[in-house]
């Protein structure tokens, strides 16, 4: 494999697709790829990756770490560590909610909504120019979602759950896309790769008496 200089990989599987885009060292995307698959992202993000590389290496990886599915998030940042190790490439995380909120255009602010556990929403806000953060990222139950989320327009998994529960507003199912990493501000890309679960997970250490 030939490493080129400043090449990026970026791929998320926080949600049904799997996505991954390959950038040039000005950060001009020069291959994508985005599925929408479900389940299976264990044996399909590696084989797309390959694809998308064709042989070559990149310096940096950029990896989604959620919120989002539990498995697909450890999935990829496994991926990611692996990677990074091999080929001595630098590595960080990207906001899951932040790259889909990329996917919409225009002005004002967005709300992406994607569904989570026990019914319940990982939302958050984003400036649909910038990409800024305009909230702070909540893991609710559809109705005090509704109360938190005030943007028109909702985006995501959940979108559609959303905005019923409120009852306005626009909602556009739509996935991440790992070719939109450079709209990300870069505090947003530059992430510790670690899993962003946004609530605790469901099984509990008993507590000491």
């Amino acid at each position: 494999m030939t490493t080129i200089p400043g090449m990026i990989l970026a791929f998320d599987t926080s949600s049904a697709a799997c996505t991954a885009a390959l950038f040039d060292g000005s950060g001009l995307c020069i291959a994508k790829a985005d599925e929408v698959i479900g389940r299976g992202h264990a044996e399909r993000l590696v084989p797309m990756i390959a694809e998308l590389l064709d042989g070559r290496t990149a310096g940096e990886i950029v990896v989604g770490v959620g919120p989002g599915s539990f498995t697909g998030i450890r999935v990829a940042i496994a991926a990611a560590q692996g990677m990074a190790i091999g080929w001595g490439a630098r590595l960080h995380g990207m906001s899951s909610l932040a790259l889909l909120a990329a996917s919409s255009s225009g002005t004002g602010v967005v709300a992406t909504a994607i569904r989570g556990g026990h019914g319940e929403l990982f939302v958050q806000q984003f400036d649909r120019e910038s990409l800024h953060e305009r909230s702070s990222l909540l893991n609710l139950p559809p109705q005090q979602a509704a109360d938190q989320a005030t943007a028109d327009l909702v985006i995501g998994s959940g979108a559609n759950d959303l905005v019923a529960a409120r009852g306005f507003g626009e909602a556009l199912d739509a996935w991440p896309s790992a070719a939109n990493l450079m709209r990300l501000p870069r505090e947003l890309r530059s992430l510790p790769p670690k899993p962003v679960y946004a609530r605790a997970p469901d099984a509990r250490v008993p507590e000491a008496a």
